[in-house]
């Protein structure tokens, strides 16, 4: 009898999720295929949803001009126009590198690739730990399609911990593409993790005949390539000769908790809209791990190699240590530093299996102190190379990462205080706020969805909330790493020792100082609490002087 997991990967169909894309694979500048989401019975929903909200604020008393909280929601309203604005910016540059400058890249790639150019070699680096069965074989699948389809040799490099990883591939790959020229080397890592798999392909890389112009292929071991998704990318770095990496989009194949699901979609319909505005200006903030290409020219550099291998921070109360996961960050930060071009490419995408078992809520906050582990630990070096190293809205768009994990806390603290002042209606008209300005950025999010689904706006919500407190709970535990997809490796977390002890209450200190700050700014912004004058100081000082 098939498992739950079994059933889910029989059932998934390639072909058919390839014609719900957002944009047609074949011809980037048809954007007709998108609008078939919008069915009668969504726009209903739509139409119902802002219906409700409506009747809800001519029903619930306005409290927000109450003279009692009016600076409140001054507050919470010029916060929202600056970050609403800040995603409307990235809304209009993301459709104008959809719909006008990848278009012509794609057009210029697909005629450099009719025209019979091709690669001299094509490597594929992949790394994997006791995957299953099932998803293994659809990986390797889908390299030997893309393969067989752009008909050149290539060299699958494994970096593996482990025979079972290796006997599935090596058995598949006698089985299903004898004829073609796909040559398997196997790198059996000595030292635990995925930096050490790929910094042992790397070295192994440079001991044979890997020339600086070849094109290599990053990615995951449970990455299931879409057809067409290397062959879109490999004609951009002839069109662009200083072109340095690239990396692609993303869909999810999750077994788990339906609102599991539908959040990895939502997150990944944020980073279609990201992406596309960041490659804007020539530059990603992250060349993902699950799949990039790279010129090898950087990628036989030594120093790219001992990065990744053996990427570490010296922080002020943590020391030295070492990163556990993020490799695609020190990728990122290599290319950054070295001021490559990188570019995002929309049409070319594979599916990630995401296998969820156990609490959903503790995966998402595992997930998000990995994420946002990572974003924070790479975030601070990458904005001291300062607007010099990339363009300007790149280096302000890192530096709006720290500041948005602030700003996003201010406005629920602002709501309670003002439910604490004038009771439970202001509570109402907060939560009406949210629902009608999470459903108007969802209707942002709904062009880079696969499906409109009606709980993106609370979700979408949710996510900012949890995203935040969570990035404020890391940014003072920055060594502390977990990584349950490799085998549960974790970094940081253990130590009972007397320096440990207070080195964890240190964090702890400075944790609760920053959340006091927080509040206590909030007071001071919505005109609840004053900054004592220097009066009042002075007098304060001369009666203890008295005393």
């Amino acid at each position: 009898m098939q498992s739950r997991f079994e059933q889910k990967l029989a059932s998934f169909d390639l072909e058919k999720m390839r014609r719900h894309q957002v944009s047609n694979l074949d011809d980037p500048t048809d954007w007709s295929r998108g609008a078939s989401k919008w069915t009668l019975q969504v726009l209903l929903k739509i139409s119902l949803y802002f219906a409700l909200c409506l009747i809800g604020i001519l029903s619930i008393p306005n409290v927000f001009w109450d003279t009692r909280i009016q600076q409140i929601t001054l507050v919470i309203g010029a916060l929202g126009l600056w970050r609403y604005g800040w995603w409307f910016t990235h809304a209009v540059r993301a459709y104008l590198y959809g719909r006008f400058m990848y278009p012509k890249m794609a057009r210029q790639g697909c005629e450099i690739w009719d025209s019979g150019w091709r690669p001299r070699h094509l490597h594929f680096m992949m790394t994997t730990y006791k995957e299953h069965r099932q998803i293994t074989e659809m990986v390797v699948r889908s390299i030997i399609r893309e393969v067989e389809d752009s008909e050149v040799a290539a060299t699958l490099w494994l970096g593996s911990s482990d025979r079972y990883d290796e006997d599935i591939i090596e058995d598949f790959l006698k089985r299903e593409a004898a004829d073609l020229d796909i040559t398997l080397r196997i790198i059996r890592q000595n030292v635990s993790g995925k930096r050490a798999a790929i910094g042992l392909v790397l070295r192994a890389m440079n001991r044979l005949p890997v020339r600086p112009d070849d094109l290599v292929v990053f990615m995951d071991g449970d990455f299931i390539l879409d057809r067409g998704a290397v062959s879109r990318c490999l004609p951009l770095f002839k069109l662009y000769p200083d072109l340095q990496a690239c990396t692609t989009d993303e869909e999810v194949i999750c077994l788990g908790p339906r609102w599991i699901e539908h959040w990895l979609k939502m997150r990944f319909a944020q980073r279609r809209l990201a992406m596309q505005s960041h490659a804007l200006s020539r530059r990603v903030l992250t060349l993902t791990g699950r799949m990039s290409v790279f010129r090898a020219k950087h990628l036989l550099q030594l120093e790219f190699i001992r990065l990744l291998e053996a990427d570490h921070l010296s922080h002020w109360l943590w020391g030295t240590f070492r990163f556990l996961s993020g490799d695609d960050k020190s990728t990122w930060y290599y290319m950054l530093k070295s001021k490559a071009h990188m570019r995002y490419v929309p049409n070319a995408m594979g599916y990630t299996v995401e296998v969820i078992e156990g609490s959903g809520l503790e995966r998402m906050v595992q997930n998000f102190r990995r994420w946002s582990g990572n974003m924070l630990r790479n975030g601070s070096r990458a904005i001291a190379l300062g607007p010099r190293h990339m363009p300007f809205f790149i280096w302000w768009c890192l530096i709006d990462q720290r500041l948005s994990m602030w700003t996003m806390l201010v406005s629920p603290t602002l709501a309670v205080l003002g439910t604490l002042i004038v009771g439970p209606a202001y509570l109402l008209s907060y939560i009406l706020f949210i629902a009608v300005s999470r459903m108007l950025l969802s209707l942002f999010l709904y062009r880079y969805s696969r499906r409109v689904l009606m709980s993106y706006p609370w979700i979408l919500y949710f996510n900012q909330l949890i995203n935040a407190a969570v990035k404020v709970y890391c940014i003072f535990r920055l060594s502390k790493q977990r990584w349950s997809n490799r085998g549960n490796q974790s970094a940081g977390l253990g130590g009972n020792d007397l320096t440990e002890m207070a080195r964890n209450a240190m964090a702890n200190w400075c944790t609760a100082l920053a959340v006091m700050l927080l509040v206590l700014g909030t007071l001071f912004l919505s005109g609840l609490a004053e900054f004592p004058s220097f009066a009042l100081v002075s007098d304060l000082w001369a009666a203890q002087s008295n005393l």
